[in-house]
């Protein structure tokens, strides 16, 4: 089995301050996931936020940062609190059992362990958390296009707020609505009106392709485009390129007083380091006034402003 189909089965972290653990842990498990290890609470920690495991087998007495500092660790951080531990300990009392459970562990394994035990029981949490994340996937997509729904645009922009905000980065963003779309709804029907959405909202999305834009839609036929650690210069070229791409697709749009395709409007908003203030409220209110001023000065264009 390749590398790659190994992290599909899922990727684990196996955190023990004994190696002889982590072989026996790595050596039974190998054969179906990509294992990492750490011995200490320190490089665990350290790993789940480079590697994001699916899963951590976690000892509960270690030095230093122990397991149940380590659980609270990951529980109180947004990336991180997800990921379900099973604590894999030396102790067996049921008063450790419940203190593992209480703590946020999802099982608990004594040790000496059964081998095969331990393979079941990764398995059943690594089923639960791939059905888990796939109901989250759905809660954060809209439906008709696919892209992010507005939910997950109002988690996401506080996340890379915050994160921008403590680097010194500056963050951007694109308010963009479809030029007429109620003229086009009437004029061609909604289901055509539902594959224009869809048309595009895949076009912008290929115009920002980095890992850290997202593409949502913030309702109806307006969308919002989120580009951290992107200047107003780059937030221009995305734009050009959204412009230019959805021009190319030439979506024939009759009763548009604008022009006989399909044409959108934008305001771009940029807020340089430091990015003071606790939310990213007034942002995008900028970038909502500067598309209201792309459509009142004739549509099928972007304005542009620096917070």
């Amino acid at each position: 089995m390749t590398w790659t189909n190994l992290a599909r089965n899922g990727r684990i972290l196996v955190v023990d301050d004994a190696m002889e653990n982590i072989q026996i842990l790595h050596h039974a498990l190998r054969a179906e996931h990509e294992v990492l290890f750490a011995l200490d609470g320190e490089q665990a920690l350290q790993i789940a936020r480079e590697q994001q495991p699916d899963l951590i087998l976690l000892d509960a007495v270690m030095p230093g940062m122990d397991g149940y500092a380590v659980v609270a660790a990951l529980r109180a951080a947004p990336r991180l609190q997800d990921i379900p531990v099973i604590f894999v300990t030396a102790l067996s009392q049921p008063e450790d059992e419940t203190r593992a459970l209480e703590a946020g562990a999802v099982d608990f394994i004594s040790k000496p362990f059964n081998v095969a035990v331990v393979r079941a029981r990764v398995r059943s949490q690594l089923t639960i958390k791939r059905q888990a994340d796939a109901m989250r996937e759905l809660s954060m997509t809209d439906g008709l296009t696919g892209v992010a729904n507005r939910r997950n645009f109002n988690d996401t922009v506080d996340a890379e707020w915050r994160r921008c905000a403590r680097a010194g980065l500056p963050l951007s963003l694109i308010m963009i609505d479809i030029d007429h779309f109620k003229l086009y709804n009437d004029h061609y029907g909604h289901q055509a009106g539902d594959a224009c959405l869809q048309r595009i909202s895949a076009t912008m999305k290929r115009c920002a392709s980095r890992p850290q834009d997202m593409l949502a839609r913030y309702g109806g036929e307006e969308f919002i485009l989120l580009l951290p650690q992107e200047g107003a210069d780059g937030a221009e070229v995305v734009a050009n390129r959204i412009l230019d791409e959805v021009h190319k697709l030439a979506l024939p749009h009759a009763a548009s007083p604008t022009a006989p395709i399909v044409t959108i409007s934008m305001g771009l908003a940029t807020a340089r380091p430091p990015l003071e203030g606790n939310t990213p409220g007034p942002l995008i209110r900028n970038a909502d006034g500067n598309l209201y001023r792309a459509k009142q000065t004739g549509r099928d264009r972007y304005c542009i402003s620096l917070d």
